[in-house]
């Protein structure tokens, strides 16, 4: 085993570990492939479902906010609830307010903020792996390099699954939690906000500790943390430090910044925000983190659900991909014992997976267009069909002639 020392205290050590197994024969790499091509199928039918409804869910997103479009109505006034809006999809800007700031008591922490978040870490030992097989004297042999380091985690890591856990031996738990603290009333102008609404606000920063005075012998205040150690440059396995972020400033003063200005697009239900409803069948209920206009959140919401889309093709092309090449890998393992067919073979393939998969891709995308957007795709169809049919009008003349 090998062992160096980083700046900052950071340790690392490193060992190395040989496995060695009987080559298998062709019947077990057979019975390997077999279940490979379970999982294979498996994958192959969940691809036509994803790229099937991915279609149907797409044109339903985009007809419920063009319906939402149409029908938003923008308020003239944050500081005013108007009763014939009651109901109504509404749209407003302005900013984040709170009743009383968030406190943490055990380190003294106070800010006019919607979410206040402690996060706890624990210098700890962490283990890395690296393998790489190869063949020696008839053997197949794995060689797996442990890289122990020491690093700052916010999890706890249990040393009992390590390689060697003597010498690399992490406490069973923190002294400190982490834990994030929500406003229990949030609202622009009179309006509050439903819990929806809350969850979107997620623009964390990190509060900074610059100036603030040690809390007791014990924690030692350093570069936006609080160490549990007094000595915070060289940490010992089992210290601790704790960060403070924040999200959706409230409050009506400078420190640490101005209020956060939203803009959100709801349901008016009296003098709160609640989801609504759309005919076409999507819960309308945005908030964005910027002064925008209706048609701007709309706008950025089919932009976000163009991009959902493409995802959902791309990653239904790979599922059937990879399910294609799982269930017909068998050809490779029947001829993997001669060495240049096996890698023809392997070439050939991944080729046919390839176009396969391209293509069924592309039918089960447009059956979706077919079964979603019946007239849509029909018109798609008419004009695909009419350089044929030109094509064939003026050569039918030619053999008249």
């Amino acid at each position: 085993m090998s062992a160096s020392n980083y700046p900052g205290g950071e340790r690392r050590e490193q060992h190395v570990k040989v496995a060695s197994q009987a080559k298998p024969g062709f019947l077990e790499r057979l019975g390997e492939t077999t279940g490979g091509m379970v999982v294979g199928v498996g994958l192959f039918a969940l691809s036509f479902y994803v790229l099937f409804t991915n279609e149907g869910r797409a044109l339903r997103t985009a007809s419920s906010l063009d319906e939402g479009l149409s029908l938003v109505v923008p308020l003239d006034s944050i500081h005013s609830v108007e009763p014939q809006n009651n109901g109504k999809l509404v749209h407003l800007s302005g900013p984040l307010r709170t009743f009383q700031p968030l406190y943490d008591p055990n380190y003294r922490i106070s800010i006019h903020s919607v979410k206040l978040k402690r996060e706890v870490e624990m210098y700890q030992w962490v283990e890395y792996q690296e393998s790489r097989d190869y063949e020696e004297n008839g053997e197949r042999k794995t060689e797996t390099t442990y890289t122990y380091n020491t690093e700052w985690k916010s999890e706890v890591i249990n040393s009992r699954n390590f390689d060697k856990e003597i010498g690399h031996i992490n406490p069973s738990a923190m002294a400190v939690e982490s834990v994030t603290v929500v406003a229990p009333d949030v609202l622009v102008g009179r309006f509050s906000l439903s819990k929806g609404l809350v969850e979107k606000i997620d623009n964390f920063k990190k509060l900074s500790l610059v100036g603030l005075p040690p809390l007791d012998f014990f924690v030692t205040v350093h570069e936006n943390y609080f160490y549990h150690t007094q000595n915070p440059r060289h940490p010992e396995v089992g210290d601790v430090r704790v960060s403070f972020s924040y999200a959706g400033l409230s409050g009506e003063g400078n420190y640490p910044g101005p209020a956060q200005v939203v803009s959100i697009v709801a349901r008016q239900k009296d003098e709160r925000l609640v989801p609504y409803q759309s005919k076409s069948g999507d819960v309308l209920e945005f908030l964005y983190l910027e002064d925008l206009s209706a048609q701007e959140v709309f706008e950025k919401e089919h932009q976000s659900n163009k991009l959902k889309t493409w995802a959902l093709r791309v990653g239904g092309w790979l599922l059937m991909f990879l399910g294609i090449s799982l269930t017909i890998r068998i050809f490779h393992t029947l001829v993997d014992w001669l060495p240049l067919v096996r890698d023809l073979v392997s070439l050939g393939l991944k080729l046919f997976a390839l176009s396969v998969a391209t293509s069924l891709s592309l039918v089960t995308i447009a059956a979706g267009w077919l079964f979603y957007r019946p007239l849509v795709a029909s018109l798609l169809v008419a004009l695909a069909l009419v350089p044929i049919i030109l094509a064939r009008s003026k050569a039918s003349p030619k053999k008249n002639q």
